[in-house]
């Protein structure tokens, strides 16, 4: 992309090879990946033999190389190139300053991230082992979906979606859909998570219109993530599913889907 892009990264505590990669949601900041600042990946994982990675920035990118300047900024225009960083140019990185093996690698994400962490599994089987999604978009090129992705991707701060595939018609957008990624994932464990969208007692302190909004994104979460697993299933995979009977598209359900897969990343990934 032209610039040095932030990484944090808590290294491994043993001198493990094995590495997390940890993607953000939507609204990602310049000034710090969301697990170390909504909710505390890096506590979590502080004591375990694996390398927490998480990319700072890339604002509705859905961690995609997009064909196009990503705002309509013509002064300082960004043109993402997201998937080319993390699967071409941070892999050398991490095995030279960190040890990380090049294919021995788990991903997660959250929302925008989920969705990606799918995608990019399923493109690049060969780097990682595990992906896991919390309230992704597993089927974006759904009718619908589309207009969808439009109007988030304008409100999170006018970003055109037309730039991320130059055309609605362009095979990257089917390619970049984790609904059409599934038969690359049949050595990968996988775990999908989507919530019913339903407040539940975690929820009462969240202000009402931002309850409305997480209450609508997690039931188009909920939705897509079904969809993807009856596919999943349908094809031979045997993904593990979690759909709490609560619980909105905020890092109150984040925050609990991070903990509830620790072991398993662990166990997975050989790291404790």
């Amino acid at each position: 992309m032209n610039r040095t892009i932030p990484v944090q990264i808590q290294p491994a505590k043993r001198g493990g090879n094995a590495a997390l990669y940890l993607l953000d949601g939507l609204r990602a900041t310049d000034k710090t990946n969301a697990w170390v600042n909504d909710v505390n990946a890096a506590r979590l994982y502080e004591p375990n033999n694996i390398t927490l990675v998480m990319p700072v920035g890339g604002t509705a990118s859905f961690y995609q190389d997009w064909q196009g300047p990503a705002t309509y900024d013509v002064i300082n225009p960004v043109t993402y190139q997201w998937e080319t960083f993390l699967t071409s140019e941070l892999p050398g990185y991490l095995e030279r300053n960190f040890g990380v093996a090049r294919n021995n690698n788990s991903i997660a994400g959250l929302s925008m991230g989920g969705t990606a962490a799918i995608t990019l599994a399923g493109k690049h089987p060969g780097q990682f082992r595990q992906a896991l999604s919390f309230s992704g978009y597993l089927t974006t090129s759904l009718p619908g979906a589309h207009t969808f992705m439009r109007m988030a991707l304008l409100d999170a701060g006018g970003y055109n979606i037309n730039a991320m595939y130059g055309s609605s018609l362009n095979p990257q957008r089917f390619e970049n859909d984790p609904f059409n990624q599934i038969n690359g994932l049949r050595n990968t464990d996988v775990y999908i998570s989507a919530a019913s969208g339903v407040p539940g007692p975690k929820d009462k302190s969240i202000p009402a219109n931002i309850q409305a909004a997480g209450i609508a994104l997690e039931g188009f979460s909920l939705a897509t993530t079904r969809l993807w697993e009856a596919k999943a299933r349908a094809m031979g995979l045997n993904p593990t599913a979690d759909y709490p009977a609560t619980g909105e598209h905020n890092w109150i359900n984040f925050g609990d889907q991070l903990v509830k897969t620790h072991k398993r990343v662990l166990d997975v990934m050989n790291a404790w």
